[in-house]
């Protein structure tokens, strides 16, 4: 594994570890609240990281593993719904970004270096993501935070106590 891939996993790791503790106290019937209109409650949040991980993936070489509806209702794109039908429960999420991130996490660990230095297959995003390792930080630490921020002021809305740490 590349140096340079190291603090990103830690990172990405980190942020994971934060979601779950944000929503360790919340009842399952409430994952799909959108209090006072927030839109990006925690059961679509959890279901699109675990869709961005499949999607980096598929830019480092890991085939599709995730049921094909999943784009649709967790991809860029989709519209997050306050029915607790339309999405798996609170631990069969939690499980599939697990999984997801284990897949994510073993693959960065064993790419070569130079693959890090090539160009992301999709040039729609070159001016984003230069190259797979651009992609690999922005996607793993920058978009995963962002929705870790999102969690946070979703929890203030819902009046849950703040976390016993802050996400530093």
């Amino acid at each position: 594994m590349t140096m340079t891939m190291k603090p990103v996993l830690h990172s990405f790791g980190y942020c994971l570890d934060f979601l779950r503790e944000q929503v360790a106290d919340v009842p399952p019937a409430d994952m799909v609240a959108q209090p006072n209109g927030i839109m990006n409650h925690p059961a679509w949040v959890i279901g699109h990281l675990t869709h961005t991980c499949q999607q980096l993936g598929g830019a480092i070489g890991l085939p599709e593993w995730l049921p094909h509806d999943w784009a649709g209702r967790f991809g860029t794109g989709s519209v997050p719904v306050a029915d607790a039908n339309l999405y798996e429960t609170k631990n069969d999420l939690l499980a599939k970004l697990r999984d997801a991130q284990s897949r994510i996490t073993q693959t960065v660990e064993q790419l070569a270096d130079t693959r890090l230095d090539e160009a992301f297959p999709d040039e729609s995003y070159c001016d984003v993501f230069p190259s797979i390792g651009h992609a690999l930080t922005q996607v793993l630490v920058g978009h995963t935070s962002n929705h870790i921020g999102q969690l946070s002021v979703w929890r203030r809305a819902m009046g849950l106590p703040p976390m016993g740490r802050p996400f530093e």
